[in-house]
């Protein structure tokens, strides 16, 4: 039975190509939109009329704060895939030898749930900024409702302590 599972952990792979194909085209996109914002800047195009009704250098502050959101996407992509490597195909003994930044080290399952979950808030902020930049000429009440979820997300991550066991045990150890 132990042979059934151990042959079945290497479906994983899907979800790890899948998840560093993503990460790659999100990095592309996140180049392209940086790139916008340089175009508008130099020659003064605006591509998205959506924006039209805003500055150049609000523009291009716009397309940056996009790119710098899909960067984080794809960074979310590319954390997914190496903690499902690590924790399902990769050998625990051969993993330790090899150095990895602590923050990305995926030792369980809840380490890589809190890590998500993180990156997940941060990128919830910087949709935040983005949304007050497009709309700052006509902010309502309901756009306090993003905010307020980031807020609730954040307190329940701090309530359900993912990966305060080993924050504790990389405090030690440092």
């Amino acid at each position: 039975m132990k042979e059934t599972f151990n042959v079945f952990r290497f479906i994983s792979w899907v979800a790890i190509i899948c998840s560093l194909l993503g990460s790659v085209l999100l990095f592309i996109v996140g180049a392209m939109q940086t790139f916008s914002a340089y175009t508008t800047v130099l020659f003064g195009q605006v591509t998205n009329k959506s924006l039209s009704h805003l500055a150049t250098s609000e523009v291009a502050t716009t397309y940056l704060i996009k790119s710098l959101d899909t960067f984080l996407i794809a960074l979310v992509l590319f954390i997914f895939a190496h903690g499902v490597f690590t924790l399902f195909i990769c050998d625990k003994k051969l993993a330790k030898k090899t150095s990895v930044l602590k923050w990305i080290s995926t030792p369980n399952i809840g380490r890589l749930k809190s890590i998500l979950g993180e990156v997940i808030v941060i990128i919830l902020f910087v949709k935040f900024l983005e949304i007050i930049l497009v709309n700052l000429n006509n902010l309502t009440w309901e756009i306090l409702i993003l905010p307020v979820s980031i807020l609730l997300l954040a307190l329940a991550l701090k309530f359900l302590g993912l990966g305060l066991e080993e924050r504790k045990i990389e405090n030690n150890s440092d």
